[in-house]
């Protein structure tokens, strides 16, 4: 089966693992630091903090943005569920807000209209790598004192305005999971432009440990002392999963570059197939895309999913909506919602995107797709 995402692992990725497993550090060593501050690069030189994954990013990314239990948290339903179930866990009110209909980014004018004066947090969702619209997310989010995440684990390497992301938001996660635009095969990371949120999210990672004398209420117990003020979780990412991180970011125009040129090939090759419809880019987007998802109209998504999968095309759907997800249904949430997102998810259909995909291998998804339709 032609997958519809694989990572990309070379010999240099191996090697940078192995001279890791050889060396004196497999955690919290140099390495952790090392690919900190090479994906700060890449997120406009905002300081970051490495995890064990993207739900864990967004775990820590919620902790640090202050949510408490009964604050409420507006995000679009087009999203894993991840997105929602961290905020939930953390005792937070999850408010589903409808999608553009082009896009599936959450709507600003949704968005708006799901606020109330409990709004703690807006998550926007970069969905398949084109970032949402920070900029009237800001105003929102600036008018009502409340934050602003972006969950980014689709768009390493996009930008928005001229702006990477990582820059356009008070919060932004990544995820490094095997089929993203970079892995460290699990892994995540959260950046912050608030430096107290950014040292929030640093003790969280790490149990919550205070090791400065200066900040400790019992600094004179000896050199081993240290303390725990606030509780956190072990969320570490190791320096083994660092080094292949660090590796991979080096790679990581390259990867753009190659994404950037199959969509083209994708964009030139589907633009006359009747029954589809391409994703859109707005035109002040420059996005790394993590997926090519396109809209099979006329009701026929399952049909074309079901001859695709078939003729051995691993073909995805990205997502179902995550409140109907049976743990939302149970807490009382109910389908008909979002109906933009709705009908966005009846019609959507990821095609096999990744840079180790061949032109061949793209013509022949392309051939059986025009096939199906036509």
């Amino acid at each position: 089966m032609m997958p519809y995402g694989r990572h990309s692992v070379t010999e240099d990725d191996i090697a940078a693992v192995s001279e890791v497993l050889r060396g004196d550090w497999l955690t919290t060593g140099p390495a952790v630091r090392a690919f900190e501050d090479e994906l700060s690069r890449w997120a406009g030189g905002m300081p970051c903090v490495s995890v064990t994954s993207g739900t864990a990013a967004l775990h820590v990314a919620y902790v640090a943005a202050g949510l408490r239990p009964g604050d409420e948290v507006v995000m679009p339903p087009m999203t894993f569920v991840a997105t929602a179930a961290t905020a939930h866990l953390l005792g937070g009110k999850v408010v589903f807000a409808d999608v553009e209909p082009d896009t599936a980014n959450l709507d600003p004018a949704a968005a708006e209209a799901a606020m109330t004066p409990r709004t703690r947090v807006v998550t926007a969702v970069d969905y398949a790598g084109h970032p949402a619209e920070y900029d009237a997310l800001r105003e929102l989010t600036g008018a009502a004192d409340a934050v602003l995440v972006a969950d980014a684990a689709h768009s390493l390497g996009s930008f928005y305005r001229d702006r990477p992301v990582g820059t356009l938001a008070d919060l932004t996660t990544f995820s490094f999971f095997p089929t993203k635009t970079v892995t460290t095969a699990e892994g995540g990371a959260v950046v912050a432009t608030d430096p107290a949120r950014l040292a929030t999210a640093a003790r969280f990672r790490n149990h919550g440990l205070v090791r400065d004398p200066a900040e400790q209420r019992h600094p004179d117990e000896g050199g081993w002392h240290q303390e725990v003020h606030s509780f956190g979780l072990n969320y570490r990412l190791p320096d083994v999963l660092c080094a292949l991180g660090i590796a991979q970011l080096g790679r990581l125009a390259e990867f753009r570059s190659r994404r950037a040129e199959l969509v083209a090939r994708y964009d030139a090759l589907l633009a006359d197939v009747p029954g589809l419809a391409l994703p859109a880019c707005r035109p002040y987007v420059s996005p790394c895309r993590h997926l090519y998802p396109v809209r099979v109209l006329d009701g026929r998504r399952r049909e074309v999913y079901d001859r695709m999968r078939k003729a051995g095309i691993g073909v995805q759907v990205n997502y179902i909506p995550a409140y109907w997800h049976p743990a939302f249904e149970d807490l009382g949430y109910r389908r008909g919602m979002c109906p933009v997102a709705e009908r966005y998810y009846t019609e959507q259909l990821s095609l096999p995107l990744h840079p180790g995909l061949s032109f061949a291998d793209q013509s022949r998804v392309i051939e059986e797709l025009t096939r199906i339709l036509t």
